[in-house]
């Protein structure tokens, strides 16, 4: 296994260019087929909409403004400037602010810093100063909004590279994160090859299924499939490759889990 400057395993290559590909949505249904459901980095979206990304997490805490803890850790070289110094490519930076929105966790210069370094993306709970200048930087950051003060304002630089909580969900330094926007979910690594792929799989049959709803097929038919239109996948499916390709049956479409359908109807 390979790991970045930090100490965090790198994502593999392979499994970054189908993540890359694969839709959050998709990725979230197929983790809840696996049993994951709390996964999901509620309440943020993109500074600049359309941007995505993908990447391994290391991990920023926040605690709640104390001024006599602020003193010991708010200023000089804290854990929030150190972090941004030591961030490594390929890397995601998620900061848990405990969803407070009334004072900024990051700026521009901060975010600069992380896109110089090979940062794939931030994601922070809290507000961004700044905003309209970190989101012409071309590096995607994902937050609960924009606001002009600094963090001493409700913040405590604690502590990095610890598990944290950002947006409802755990994250832990060199999870896989990815964002889109639909939001942020965060993969277990030892999961992110396989849901990739699987998410994939379940793109391609759901695009065949919007093109028959598109020639004027109904839902009730398509979505999930019926046994007539499953078998019609299936032979499409197995056409297209060869034979060499799994059935329906045994791919992402399969009773492998809670709200598993053929067609990933019930997850809509």
């Amino acid at each position: 296994m390979n790991f970045t400057a930090a100490g965090v395993p790198a994502l593999d290559a392979e499994v970054r260019a189908l993540l890359e590909k694969a839709p959050v949505a998709a990725l979230s249904q197929r983790l809840r087929a696996h049993g994951l459901n709390a996964v999901t980095i509620d309440g943020v979206a993109a500074l600049k909409p359309g941007t995505s990304f993908v990447g391994v997490a290391r991990t920023l805490r926040y605690i709640p403004f104390r001024e006599d803890l602020f003193e010991s850790h708010g200023g000089g070289y804290n854990a929030q400037k150190r972090l941004f110094d030591s961030v490594a490519d390929g890397e995601v930076i998620v900061i848990e602010a405990r969803g407070v929105t009334d004072a900024g966790t990051l700026g521009d210069v901060l975010a600069a810093r992380a896109r110089a370094l090979g940062a794939t993306g931030i994601v922070t709970d809290g507000a961004v100063r700044d905003a309209d200048a970190v989101a012409g930087l071309g590096l995607p950051v994902f937050s609960a909004g924009a606001h002009p003060a600094v963090l001493g304002r409700r913040h405590v630089p604690w502590e990095s590279d610890v598990t944290v909580a950002c947006g409802g969900a755990s994250v832990q330094p060199g999870d896989v994160i990815v964002g889109d926007g639909d939001g942020v979910i965060v993969i277990p690594p030892a999961l992110a090859a396989v849901v990739a792929r699987e998410a994939l799989e379940l793109e391609e049959k759901d695009g065949w299924v919007l093109d028959r709803v598109d020639e004027g097929e109904r839902i009730e038919d398509v979505f999930p499939m019926n046994a007539e239109w499953k078998a019609r996948y299936d032979a499409r499916s197995d056409a297209s490759s060869g034979g060499a390709s799994a059935v329906a049956g045994a791919g992402p479409g399969a009773d492998s889990g809670p709200g598993s359908s053929p067609t990933g109807g019930a997850a809509s």
